[in-house]
């Protein structure tokens, strides 16, 4: 285990052996760290968080309250995890059936949000930005960018790095409203940002 000084919990908080947790990082109320978990810097877990064992946490993670982040999960760098959102690791879970050499990956990449309440479906990756709704149950692959919300969710537009909508013109560019950086709208329905 990291040395305690690097990083703040809470006298409430379970630290078990064995995890590796960066500086800077702070664990809140009643949350459980397991057994070979590796949580990086400057990350923020609420109230009543669970990091399973071999989770991957990047730095700069934002998980909020309530939210279990099961073994086959990976975050990378500056993700956020809305309150009471929900991951899954088994596709047909049953009590009586162990099935933990089934558990199946899922990545959810740099910068990508997930709002409160939340399900994502076990093997689906969030690509990079991706701004997944509030109560949207993701159930495939979330493309970089992609704005996502309903059950089952749907791609409904593009979001920026900074989380705003984008509105394109005829000729497929959009410009964050808050940033004024630029995204092109490929005919192979990806988006790409422009580095000027």
């Amino acid at each position: 285990m990291e040395d305690k000084k690097a990083y703040f919990s809470h006298e409430t908080a379970v630290i078990d052996e064995g995890c590796n947790i960066g500086k800077g990082t702070k664990i809140w109320h009643f949350s459980h760290i397991m057994p070979n978990a590796v949580i990086g810097e400057d990350c923020n877990l609420g109230q009543n968080v669970v990091v399973s064992p071999e989770v991957v946490l990047g730095n700069n993670v934002k998980v909020q309250n309530n939210v279990s982040i099961y073994t086959g999960v990976i975050c990378e760098d500056d993700v956020f995890l809305g309150p009471s959102m929900v991951f899954t690791n088994v596709i047909n879970p049953r009590s009586a059936v162990n099935r933990k050499n089934e558990f199946k990956e899922t990545i959810v990449k740099k910068g990508a949000s997930i709002g409160a309440n939340a399900t994502i479906i076990c093997g689906n990756n969030i690509g990079e930005y991706a701004l997944i709704g509030a109560g949207a149950v993701v159930t495939k692959e979330i493309p970089p960018y992609a704005l996502v919300v309903g059950n089952p969710s749907k791609q409904i537009g593009w979001v920026s790095e900074h989380g705003c909508k984008l509105s394109f013109n005829e000729g497929g560019i959009a410009f964050c409203p808050e940033t004024s950086e630029k995204y092109q709208l490929t005919n192979k329905n990806k988006l790409l940002k422009i580095l000027q």
